[in-house]
């Protein structure tokens, strides 16, 4: 405990430190020119760059080296096309919403851990044990800050990470249709499992992941009509005890009423000594 409340206080003053200096503002402005047009603005008042390093991410297709900044209030990633110059495929993951869990090694990839928000969750790897202790330290450091600032809780419902397709050589679901150049492999959206066409052949609306209908697999299908139904059917209950409650009530008659309340990309030559090649592979800046 006392160990935590010691590196929220480091966090605080490295915070308040760099906020609002000329350093800072290079940093994020260089940030900026690496992603030229295809990015976001990432500059705002009270915003620090905490650190930087290249983390190789578990991708559909195959693991892939990707570029991560970890500013105070937000992580941010892309492509690499020129490391230290082009980024592009800007993602922008706000850490509120953030829940770190870390995974044993497997064949393929060591010193992995999972990132978990409400809209995407994927696997990330560090290149050697002490940068993935380093990476969690100011992630999780980063989130408590925050959501004490916030007052917020952590964040509970995460979306499934998807298995790789590579993962496996049949449906997850049927267990007996093979994927071949001819029978494409799917990803549900709830469970993340890869599944073949006729196992998902059904689409669910889930605003927490998109504004549009999503392919589930049949298994994922049925759960979720169920927990709709589910909740329709309490959504009557609780109206049926609030209008017997209501009866015989006499509306005001006064004149009060309620009213609401309201990949184009620009080449960065390196400058300074943010990007010198004696920069280590993975830096947090204090």
């Amino acid at each position: 405990m006392q160990q935590r409340d010691r590196s929220h206080k480091r966090l605080t003053e490295m915070v308040d430190h760099l906020a609002n200096t000329e350093i800072n503002s290079q940093r994020i402005a260089a940030v900026e020119s690496c992603f030229g047009a295809s990015g976001q603005p990432l500059a705002v008042p009270g915003r620090v760059l905490l650190g930087e390093g290249i983390l190789t991410k578990e991708c559909r297709k195959k693991p892939k080296p990707r570029i991560f900044f970890l500013f105070n209030d937000i992580l941010v990633y892309g492509s690499i096309v020129i490391n230290k110059r082009k980024y592009n495929s800007q993602h922008i993951i706000p850490l509120e919403d953030v829940t770190i869990e870390t995974l044993p090694d497997t064949l393929q990839m060591k010193n992995r851990w999972m990132i978990k928000t409400s809209k995407k969750s994927f696997v990330v790897s560090a290149a050697s044990l002490t940068e993935r202790k380093e990476w969690i330290s100011h992630l999780e450091e980063c989130i408590r800050h925050l959501l004490s600032k916030t007052g917020r809780q952590p964040s509970t419902e995460h979306a499934a990470p998807w298995i790789p397709d590579k993962a496996t050589d049949i449906c997850m679901r049927c267990t007996h249709t093979k994927f071949s150049a001819l029978t494409r492999r799917h990803h549900c959206r709830k469970c993340g499992f890869v599944v073949c066409g006729e196992c998902s052949k059904q689409r669910f609306l889930m605003p927490r992941l998109s504004p549009k209908p999503l392919r589930v697999c049949n298994l994922c299908y049925k759960q979720l009509v169920a927990e709709k139904k589910k909740e329709a059917e309490e959504d009557i209950k609780r109206q049926t005890q609030i209008c017997p409650a209501m009866a015989g009530y006499e509306p005001s008659s006064g004149d009060d009423s309620d009213k609401s309340d309201d990949d184009k990309l620009d080449q960065w030559q390196a400058e300074g000594e943010f990007y010198t090649s004696e920069m280590s592979w993975s830096s947090f800046h204090s």
